[in-house]
Formats: C-alpha cells, structure tokens, sequence
C-alpha cells in the first residue's frame, strides 16, 4: 500500500515511525516549511516530521500551504494508495482528498464526535473527562466528521499533565494506525458514521483560555493547570509580572483567603480560589525557566499574603 504522510509536530512522529517500522511503502512526506527561531530569527528549524522522514530517507515536501494545484499535481505523480494525516496544522479541501485511490485518513486524538478540532488533548483534562482516546477515520471536507474505521479508548490520570497524555496518545495513535491500514488493505475495515448531534469541540488554545480566573473552583483550576503543562501553561499575574503555574495538588485545608491570596508559603504554594484551594509544585515567572515554587518563594518571588491578579 503506497501512503502520502501529512504531519508536522512531534506527535505525529511514532505514526510515521510505525508505517515505516512495518515496511508500507511510504511516498512521499508532506509536512509545514522549516521555522525560524532564536531571538534574532535568523535560524530555521525543520519539523520533527521533516527530521524523521529524512532519517528515514523519505522524499520531503514542504509547501507554505497544501491546497494548491501545486500539491494536488504533486500527489497525483506520487500515485497514493491512501493518505495518512496526523497533527499536520492545516485543513486539506476535497481537491487533495480526492487524490489517493483509497481516500485520506487521518488520526485524531479523542473519541469522535467528541471534542473536535485543534486542541482534543488539552480539552479532554480541562473538561475533566476520565476517559479519551484515538479515532482513525476517512477524512471529508468538513473538519473530523469524516466515518471511523477504529476508536482505541483510553483513561485519563488524574494527575495526568497534557504534556504526559500527548506522549501516550501519539504512541497509541500510532498502533491503531497501523492496526486501520491493515484492515483496509484486507477489506476488513467496517466504517461507522459518527453522530453528529452528540459532537462537541476542542479549539485552539487561546490565551485567554489558560489565563487562571481565581474565583473559579479549586478543581477547575488544578484541571487547567494540568491541562496546559507544559505549554501554553496556565498564568496568572503577580505584582503586575506573568507567573505560569504547574502541578497542582487538590485536598488543601489552609487558612482562609480572597480568591487569588497565597495562604500559605511554607512549606509549600498554597492559593486560596473561589471554592477550596491549591498547592504549585513548580512555577515559571516572566523571563526565567520553570522552578521549584519552594526556590521561587526562597528567592523572594512571593509571600504570604500576596494576591494573584
């Protein structure tokens, strides 16, 4: 089977590793340009798909934007079988879908029709789900509502950060990657339509979104804390100055205080919220790496009696 491979981030890594691990006929890569990065943005850095696929000595492809005549032509000469997409950032048209002989897949990390869109993993912890998963389904030109060849459900940790669940869930995603082609290949595979009305979504990640409100119950911080660790992290302000905040630990009982009020500072992070309070096990102020809370307190960053805005 002669697949075409969209992705760019590193989730999308073990899934290109998988196919190329179990010996499909990978075509070609198509994957976002190389980025500029550092201060001065003189440094381009490629995708960790484009590293990966020319470690594996895979032709790669990397227009400004797919759907173009340019890439549809570029497809058509390629000759795919089937279409694979993971995390590749942006939307393909019917124009591109139409090109490999058995359609596009691609991998979504949640339970389709739950929580479509850009950002499932980090919806999944906010939203306090127990449970996620992966879907592999037949892409359509209406985003993720495409029939699902294969759903792999798995549950959510409750200390489980976003960063943990993107690391489990792209390994898995690879699995039943290749568990999808191998019932396609076979004429195994048995599509199943999803059920539009019970859809609900996951957007991108706004800065608002990790922006802590401390009037908010204690649980629904911690989630969101968790939910954006290790990027965007959740923040909030401290004498006028971002402060980002991880690991939260629920079941506290300090003293009494405004919503926003650090209760408590030894021996550890306390901060009161509109219902209970949490403890941070690590925080990043503005300009410096993520530390210790103990260091940061030690180091004078905040007191007892100090309020987050």
């Amino acid at each position: 089977m002669r697949i075409v491979f969209f992705g760019t981030p590193e989730f999308a890594v073990p899934s290109l590793r998988a196919l190329v691990g179990e010996g499909f006929d990978l075509a070609a890569v198509i994957t976002q340009p190389d980025r500029p990065q550092g201060r001065s943005r003189s440094r381009t850095v490629p995708s960790p798909v484009h590293v990966a696929a020319k470690e594996a000595d895979i032709p790669v492809f990397q227009p400004e934007t797919p759907n173009t005549a340019d890439t549809v032509a570029l497809l058509e000469r390629h000759a795919p079988d089937i279409g694979v997409v993971v995390a590749y950032g942006h939307i393909l048209k019917q124009a591109l879908l139409d090109v490999p002989a058995k359609g596009m897949l691609n991998v979504h990390a949640s339970l389709l029709p739950a929580l479509r869109g850009a950002a499932p993993i980090e919806h999944a912890i906010l939203g306090g789900l127990d449970t996620t998963g992966i879907t592999v389904m037949r892409m359509v030109a209406r985003m993720d509502e495409g029939p699902i060849a294969l759903q792999v459900p798995t549950p959510i940790a409750p200390d489980e950060t976003g960063g943990e669940l993107t690391v489990r869930l792209a390994e898995l995603g690879a699995l039943a990657l290749v568990e999808a082609l191998a019932l396609i290949e076979t004429d195994a595979a048995v599509w199943h339509e999803q059920d539009h009305e019970h859809a609900t979504f996951a957007p991108k990640i706004s800065r608002e979104l990790a922006s802590i409100r401390w009037e908010e119950p204690a649980s629904r911080i911690a989630r969101q804390a968790r939910a954006f660790d290790p990027r965007p992290g959740a923040w909030t302000t401290l004498r006028d100055r971002e402060v980002k905040l991880f690991g939260p630990i629920l079941g506290i009982e300090p003293a009494e205080g405004a919503p926003g009020e650090i209760v408590e500072t030894d021996p550890a992070l306390i901060v009161a919220t509109g219902d209970g309070a949490v403890q941070f096990l690590d925080v990043q102020p503005a300009g410096r790496p993520r530390m210790a809370a103990a260091d940061w307190i030690r180091g004078r960053g905040a007191a007892t009696g100090d309020t987050f805005a």
